[in-house]
């Protein structure tokens, strides 16, 4: 009797730590989600209902901040607000449909040449293992009013940072080679693991090289493009270097994005206002929400 006791409570102790053992592999994770996203997320949207300048205790104002932003037109902040999440939408507007459609197109490409495929794979990736702070620097360089190679091969004088449309075609070609590595390497780990059956049955058919991409190649890495589209879109909302550094914000502040704003009123010169900031920041994170479900929404496999 005792020995059964006893044999059902090694059991019993052994399934607790069998339950525990999954957690303890997840704990450093939880840890630092918590630490590192969790508890600034909470905390930056407390403080969007605040008053605060960095330093003293913050003042609880509840949606004043808020109401500033949508409703008080004569405020610097409405105008911020305005300006910043328009120049965001056009930077993501633009820059989404090419950061999805050149890597695309590039790694469908290279899955044709295997042999030249690796090579040309690691060329273009390699961009993106550079510093942003780099990549500016060498495209600075080449988009030159005076000595740029772009000018010197165009015979022409565009100061190609300074005026519009010139400075989104620069904004949106430095991130697209910034890029494209990363949606390339997934979309050509989707190319490979489609059956070349398919094709095989497709070229019998007599199918041409445009119908079978869209027929099968498409529909075969469905998943794949709904993950690379949420994904590059969430990271094209968040846009600060390129426009701090190859443009300024500007001509006009026609490429200021709405993070500029946010950092010049968080951090920048004079009285910091990091409530407004924050409140700022918090909008922008809906903003990211919405247009990740409706994309989600139209995007998913429905099958």
């Amino acid at each position: 009797m005792m020995a059964s006791i006893e044999k059902g409570q090694e059991q019993a102790k052994t399934t607790k730590n069998r339950k525990m053992l999954p957690w303890l592999f997840l704990a450093p994770h939880l840890i630092i989600f918590t630490i590192f996203f969790l508890v600034p997320v909470v905390f930056g949207i407390y403080i969007s209902f605040t008053d605060w300048d960095l330093f003293g205790s913050p003042t609880f104002i509840g949606l004043d901040n808020y109401k500033e932003l949508f409703f008080n037109a004569d405020s610097t902040f409405y105008e911020q607000l305005r300006i910043g999440l328009k120049n965001t939408f056009l930077f993501v507007l633009f820059s989404v449909p090419a950061c999805i459609v050149v890597p695309l197109l590039l790694a469908a490409a290279l899955n044709t040449k295997p042999k030249l495929g690796k090579l040309f794979q690691s060329i273009f990736y390699m961009p993106s293992l550079f510093a942003i702070s780099a990549v500016v620097i060498i495209w600075t360089l080449i988009f030159n009013v005076n000595y740029g190679p772009i000018n010197v091969l165009l015979n022409s004088d565009t100061p190609w940072t300074s005026v519009q449309p010139y400075a989104w075609i620069t904004l949106i070609v430095v991130t697209v080679w910034w890029t494209i590595g990363g949606n390339m390497i997934i979309y050509q780990a989707a190319l490979n693991g489609i059956s070349k059956d398919f094709y095989e049955a497709a070229d019998i058919d007599g199918a041409t090289s445009i119908q079978k991409f869209f027929k099968i190649t498409l529909p075969a890495i469905k998943g794949q493009i709904l993950y690379t589209v949420v994904m590059t879109t969430i990271a094209q909302f968040n846009i600060y270097g390129q426009p701090l550094m190859l443009t300024g914000g500007g001509p006009n502040n026609s490429t200021r994005v709405l993070l500029m704003y946010i950092q010049q009123n968080a951090f920048g010169s004079g009285q910091s206002i990091a409530g407004m900031a924050s409140a700022m920041a918090v909008i922008l994170g809906l903003c990211i929400m919405v247009v990740s479900a409706i994309q989600f929404k139209l995007l998913r496999n429905k099958d």
